[in-house]
C-alpha cells in the first residue's frame, strides 16, 4: 500500500497494490496495520455505499461537526469520480483550500479525508459506485453542507451548476462564509 502526501498535509492518497494476472487482480483495499505504519490510525465504524446513475452527479460538499465529525476513506468501485476535500478548519494555514483527485475503478486509488474537512465528488461516468469508511456514525444533528461551486473555493469542477445533477439539499447549501463555523485550530506559537 502506497501512502501519498498531498499539498494539504492531512489529506492522503492511498494506493493499494494490485496483483494481476489473466483472470484480473487481487488487492488489499484496506489495512489498519499498513495505515498505522504511516502514523494513520482510525477506528472506522461504518462502511457506506453511494451509487450515482448519471454522469455529472455532484454530491457535496458534506461534513459532520463535533461531536460526530468524521474521517472518511473514499474509493470508487465502478466508474470514475472527481473527488474533493476542502479544509474547513478556521485558523488552519490551508483553510478554504482543496485537494482534488480522480478516483476510479481502474486506478483503485482512495482519498483519506480527515475530520475538519468537507467532502464532495462529481461523477465522470454513468454508473458510479462509491464506497467509503467513516470513523463516526451518521448524526443528523451535526450534518452540514457547503455549496459545491462556492466561488471563494475556486474548485475546478468538471460540471457546471447547470449541468450538475444535484439533490435539493445540495442545491440549497450555503457558501463557506455563511456556513456554521464548527472547526477551528489554534495558530502555532500563539
Amino acid at each position: 500500500m502506497i501512502i501519498q502526501d498531498t499539498a494539504i498535509a492531512d489529506v492522503k492518497i492511498i494506493i493499494p497494490k494490485r496483483f494481476g494476472d489473466a483472470r484480473g487482480y487481487f488487492c488489499e483495499s484496506y489495512s489498519a496495520r499498513a495505515l498505522a505504519n504511516h502514523g494513520l490510525a482510525f477506528d472506522f465504524v461504518q462502511d457506506n455505499q453511494s451509487f450515482s446513475a448519471q454522469k455529472n452527479t455532484i454530491r457535496g460538499l458534506h461534513f459532520q461537526g463535533p461531536p460526530s465529525a468524521q474521517t472518511k476513506l473514499i474509493g470508487c468501485l465502478a466508474g470514475a469520480i472527481f473527488d474533493v476535500a476542502v479544509d474547513l478548519r478556521h485558523g488552519s494555514p490551508t483553510f478554504g483550500q482543496h485537494i482534488a483527485v480522480e478516483l476510479s475503478a481502474e486506478n483503485g486509488w482512495q482519498l483519506l479525508v480527515p475530520r475538519g474537512f468537507g467532502h464532495g465528488f462529481c461523477t465522470l461516468t454513468d454508473g458510479c459506485l462509491i464506497q467509503y469508511k467513516v470513523d463516526a456514525y451518521y448524526d443528523p444533528q451535526v450534518d452540514f453542507g457547503i455549496c459545491f461551486d462556492d466561488p471563494d473555493l475556486n474548485i475546478p469542477w468538471p460540471a457546471s451548476r447547470a449541468e450538475a445533477v444535484l439533490s435539493a439539499k445540495d442545491q440549497a447549501a450555503p457558501r463557506l462564509k455563511d456556513a456554521p463555523r464548527v472547526f477551528t485550530v489554534e495558530a502555532k506559537g500563539a
